[in-house]
Protein backbone atom coordinates (compact mmCIF):
# COMPACT_ATOMS: atom_id res chain seq x y z
CA UNK A 1 0.00 0.00 0.00
CA UNK A 2 1.02 3.57 -0.59
CA UNK A 3 -0.52 6.95 0.16
CA UNK A 4 -2.45 8.44 -2.76
CA UNK A 5 -3.66 12.03 -3.12
CA UNK A 6 -7.04 12.86 -4.61
CA UNK A 7 -6.01 16.00 -6.50
CA UNK A 8 -9.61 17.17 -6.81
CA UNK A 9 -9.95 17.26 -3.01
CA UNK A 10 -6.47 18.57 -2.07
CA UNK A 11 -6.52 22.21 -0.96
CA UNK A 12 -2.73 22.62 -0.91
CA UNK A 13 -2.62 23.48 2.79
CA UNK A 14 0.70 21.64 3.28
CA UNK A 15 -0.26 19.91 6.52
CA UNK A 16 0.74 16.54 5.08
CA UNK A 17 4.12 17.94 4.04
CA UNK A 18 4.74 19.08 7.60
CA UNK A 19 3.56 15.80 9.16
CA UNK A 20 5.42 13.34 6.90
CA UNK A 21 8.27 11.91 9.01
CA UNK A 22 10.36 10.93 5.96
CA UNK A 23 9.75 14.06 3.86
CA UNK A 24 8.12 12.04 1.06
CA UNK A 25 5.50 14.69 0.25
CA UNK A 26 5.84 17.98 -1.56
CA UNK A 27 3.47 20.46 -3.17
CA UNK A 28 3.61 20.84 -6.94
CA UNK A 29 3.32 24.11 -8.87
CA UNK A 30 -0.48 23.92 -8.54
CA UNK A 31 -0.24 23.49 -4.74
CA UNK A 32 -1.37 19.87 -4.92
CA UNK A 33 0.34 17.33 -2.67
CA UNK A 34 2.56 14.84 -4.47
CA UNK A 35 3.79 11.72 -2.71
CA UNK A 36 7.11 10.14 -3.65
CA UNK A 37 6.17 6.44 -3.55
CA UNK A 38 9.82 5.40 -3.35
CA UNK A 39 10.27 7.39 -0.13
CA UNK A 40 6.85 6.68 1.45
CA UNK A 41 7.01 4.27 4.40
CA UNK A 42 3.24 3.73 4.46
CA UNK A 43 2.96 5.09 8.03
CA UNK A 44 -0.35 6.86 7.39
CA UNK A 45 0.63 10.11 9.13
CA UNK A 46 -0.48 12.11 6.09
CA UNK A 47 -3.85 10.35 5.98
CA UNK A 48 -4.47 11.25 9.62
CA UNK A 49 -3.19 14.81 9.15
CA UNK A 50 -5.17 15.81 6.06
CA UNK A 51 -8.04 18.08 7.15
CA UNK A 52 -10.08 17.42 3.98
CA UNK A 53 -9.45 13.66 3.76
CA UNK A 54 -7.78 14.01 0.34
CA UNK A 55 -5.19 11.28 1.05
CA UNK A 56 -5.89 7.56 1.31
CA UNK A 57 -3.87 4.37 1.50
CA UNK A 58 -4.25 2.20 -1.59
Amino acid sequence: MVAVVNADECTGCGTCVDECPVEAISLNDDDIAVINADECTECGACVDACPVEAISME
